[in-house]
């Protein structure tokens, strides 16, 4: 009878006065138990769509412009260690790549001569490899990093926020589609923007513990300038927020100069962010003077272990550092050509910055909002990302920042969250390749996690527009599935517009070369097609078979017109007037357009 009763333990000594009667349930506790496994779930949920989105573009995208060159450069890297092709981007991001080419084990003729391109080609279509399973597996490990910057989001945003702003932020960017796009490729967009991002979440956590965090950060900055040259403004901006983290530690740390609540008061005003002067973060003679160095102590060490990954992910590839380029260097003269010469980086690296500093003298050509143009527009970037970013993400990331300027107990996180994105963006804006947003990915990588920071004013609507622009944004991006590169928002037309008014990789880089094949087999079986295509896969190998409409008089062109939408945009002379003279019939993936001759 007494199987279900339970026996009070009580202290000894305790009288009893009767039976003990059982607790009263706490209605709350089981919902309690729900709650606690409820942003775990979420969590998975998120990564789990945003992993589905990117390995199921992964599947069906043919090689993008860039991708056969890393892939190349990863596979020479594992079989002959040597620094030979793709000098201007560091090592790091292909030894990344390399993992998943290991595990495909493509057949590799390292005799073979060209320029990196060349040689990409040649691995992928002509060395008997399956270039659907290469690719894939050398796009599974930027799939999984991208997925592991996830998790820095939300721990960035949950350390600022609290835990709704940790699953604010990582909804924001795993629902972004540029993030999804360029985090299914073998490129090396997000692993820069990526590392970034860690750098600086470590140089924020170094407020408290900078023996142990500011190592880490130097470490992730350094793979960052060891995947994309293109992040090297971002390791002065760093190396002076981590001198910022260690005098806010050194601050925290001092014992009060005087006992007693009279001297804690005067101490206390002394150091008061309004009245205190920055000698009084140390007491004592000599204590600004120590407080200096530590900071200065800190910035180089952040310095110094990024300049070691550097080094090491060269040192990976070839111990001995030989470096023989496939094609000829640029030279580099003046004041650039000094400073580059005198950095304390391998070689090789200094060799990729002159190709870098060589490409930036070349008169590329841009496109934006129907205008062919020459040479480089400085609001292209900004423009860019208006048109390539959800609504959703640009309203939250900018009432965010805000939020995080204007809020005192957010205000010592706001250079942490807004210094590096908008420097690296300044600098960006200066460059002569308008070429897409790829070249700032890093912008809403910030903005998602600036984005949590509405959560913590005491508005009473906060939350719920913050609810409201998540899910427009995730809405957003799932109706452009499985077509993320030529993504552009709702204010502008969506996908479906994206090539009117942008082109290259935001909208076509040479991914649906497969989807045609599919299509003109589907739809076209045995019509004549004309093929001006924009990209680095080879068209035969898919089982398209057709000509250049520019290289025969325009009268004998009949029957199918496929033109990517980057060559359409440029389109001038011959094939202008060829398009103009035809009719669009079908669109394949927002990104090749048919047209009826």
């Amino acid at each position: 009878m007494m199987a279900h009763e339970e026996q009070a333990v009580l202290p000894r000594g305790t009288a009893v006065a009767g039976p003990a009667r059982p607790a009263p349930a706490d209605p709350c506790a089981r919902p309690r138990r729900h709650r606690r496994w409820l942003p775990p779930l979420l969590v998975a949920l998120l990564l789990a769509q945003m992993a589905a989105a990117m390995v199921t573009t992964a599947v069906r995208q043919t090689p993008t412009i860039d991708e056969p060159v890393y892939v190349a450069t990863a596979t020479d890297y594992l079989r002959e260690h040597r620094l030979r092709y793709n000098p201007e981007h560091p090592p790091l991001g292909k030894l990344l790549i390399a993992a998943g080419v290991a595990v495909a084990d493509p057949v590799y003729d390292p005799s073979y001569t060209g320029t990196q391109g060349d040689v990409g080609r040649h691995l992928l279509y002509e060395s008997g490899n399956d270039p659907w399973r290469l690719m894939l597996w050398a796009r599974l490990p930027v799939i999984a990093l991208t997925l592991l910057f996830g998790l820095v989001v939300l721990a960035f945003a949950r350390e600022l926020t609290g835990t709704a702003g940790g699953l604010v932020a990582l909804a924001l960017y795993a629902f972004s589609p540029d993030v999804i796009a360029h985090g299914s490729l073998a490129t090396l967009d997000v692993p820069a923007a990526g590392f970034v991002l860690t750098s600086a979440w470590l140089t924020w956590r170094a407020r408290r513990r900078p023996q142990v965090y500011l190592p880490l950060a130097g470490a992730a900055l350094g793979a960052a300038v060891a995947t994309k040259m293109s992040a090297l403004p971002a390791v002065p901006v760093l190396m002076a927020l981590a001198a910022v983290s260690v005098l806010a530690r050194t601050r925290r740390e001092e014992p009060l100069p005087e006992s007693g609540e009279e001297g804690a008061g005067r101490w206390r005003a002394a150091v008061s962010p309004v009245r205190g002067r920055w000698r009084a973060l140390l007491p004592g003679p000599g204590g600004p003077r120590r407080a200096m160095v530590r900071a200065l102590v800190g910035a180089a060490g952040v310095g110094l272990a990024a300049l070691a990954v550097v080094w090491v992910s060269y040192l990976a590839v070839d111990p001995r550092l030989r470096f023989a380029p496939a094609e000829a260097v640029p030279a580099l003269h003046g004041l650039r050509g000094r400073v580059v010469d005198l950095l304390p980086v391998p070689p090789a690296y200094r060799a990729g910055m002159r190709v870098q500093f060589g490409l930036e003298k070349y008169p590329w050509q841009g496109y934006l909002f129907g205008r062919l143009y020459t040479g480089s527009l400085w609001y292209y970037l900004p423009a860019a990302l208006l048109v390539k970013t959800p609504l959703g993400l640009q309203a939250l990331g900018a009432a965010g920042a805000v939020t995080a300027v204007a809020l005192r107990r957010l205000r010592p996180a706001a250079p942490y969250l807004l210094l590096p994105p908008l420097v690296l963006l300044a600098v960006a804006m200066t460059g002569a390749r308008d070429f897409g947003t790829r070249y700032a990915l890093f912008v809403p990588v910030f903005l998602a996690v600036a984005a949590a920071c509405v959560l913590r004013s005491r508005r009473r609507w906060a939350g719920l527009a913050a609810g409201a622009l998540v899910l427009f944004a995730a809405v957003s991006s799932l109706r452009t599935f499985p077509y993320y590169l030529p993504y552009a928002n709702e204010a502008f037309g969506g996908p479906a517009r994206t090539h009117v008014l942008l082109h290259d990789s935001n909208v076509d880089w040479g991914q649906d070369l497969g989807r045609l094949a599919d299509r003109l087999r589907q739809r076209y079986p045995g019509e004549r097609v004309w093929l001006v295509y924009k990209g680095s896969g080879v068209p035969s190998y898919y089982g398209i078979h057709a000509d250049d409409p520019r290289k025969v008089p325009a009268e004998r062109v009949h029957g199918l017109l496929v033109v990517s939408d980057s060559a359409a945009a440029k389109a001038r002379g011959r094939l202008a007037e060829l398009i103009d003279s035809s009719r669009q019939v079908d669109e394949v993936g927002h990104s090749i357009t048919l047209y009826r001759r």
